[in-house]
């Protein structure tokens, strides 16, 4: 499960140390559970996810698991990887990657479903999954195009190359890069910083700017905009769209209840 703090920042951390927080059945499963309670939950504002492993994000999947599988049962789990990742993504309020370490093949692509990722210039990342004859499989062949273009994302996939953060910064892969502190939560600092930004904002209105940004990208302009006049839509009969509107004129902080 998770911890709302009094904000409505929740912080998801992935503490499987003795593995490198290896993607493995069980983690797949636990993630299932939390995500759908994320999803209904409306006190939730933002997600943060991180590794409470220092140094690790996560090493990808989990190899030894995966070398006892039967050739049968490995397409079926990464589908279910792919899902978990595709459930991460459509988590309606903003979320956060946080590498503050290593992200790689499957962890990588963990960060890749989310909205935003903050980096330390030490953190290492990338698609390796050439290296061990098979291709990125839970979402990264789509989402690292998207993130930084078709020429970049397969030079990456077919290289199998791990860049550091500040190389990441530089080709839009990560939204910020920040050097690493004594503690080693750098990039959890920034996450938490920008939560705190997200959180005073109309919980509505950031699910809906939310929503009509995903799918707008996915299709033509005219198609988009008819998306942002639906979720634009949705917040004209919204308690708190006039409390912002009262707030404004008061010239007073908005209290916003997600109504």
């Amino acid at each position: 499960m998770y911890q709302l703090s009094f904000s409505g920042i929740v912080v998801l951390g992935i503490n499987r140390p003795h593995s490198k927080n290896a993607i493995s059945k069980n983690l797949v499963k636990t993630m299932f559970k939390t995500i759908d309670s994320l999803k209904s939950d409306k006190k939730v504002r933002t997600v943060i996810l991180r590794s409470e492993v220092p140094g690790i994000f996560c090493a990808g999947a989990d190899l030894k698991e995966r070398a006892k599988m039967h050739p049968s049962e490995v397409g079926p789990f990464v589908a279910k990887a792919r899902a978990v990742m595709n459930e991460i993504a459509d988590l309606p309020m903003p979320t956060i990657a946080v590498l503050d370490g290593v992200a790689l093949g499957g962890g990588l692509e963990l960060a890749l479903a989310c909205d935003i990722i903050v980096a330390a210039s030490s953190a290492k990342m990338g698609l390796v999954e050439t290296k061990l004859a098979i291709i990125p499989g839970a979402g990264g062949t789509q989402r690292l195009p998207r993130a930084i273009g078709v020429a970049l994302a397969k030079e990456l996939i077919f290289s199998a190359r791990a860049i550091d953060g500040e190389e990441a910064k530089a080709i839009g892969l990560v939204s910020h890069v920040v050097e690493q502190n004594d503690a080693g939560d750098a990039a959890y600092m920034k996450a938490l910083s920008l939560a705190k930004e997200f959180t005073p904002q109309g919980p509505i209105a950031m699910r809906m700017a939310k929503l009509a940004i995903n799918q707008g990208i996915e299709v033509d302009l005219a198609t988009g905009l008819a998306i942002e006049e639906a979720c634009y839509a949705q917040v004209i009969p919204t308690k708190d769209r006039m409390e912002g509107l009262l707030a404004f004129k008061e010239k007073r902080p908005p209290r916003f209840k997600g109504e």
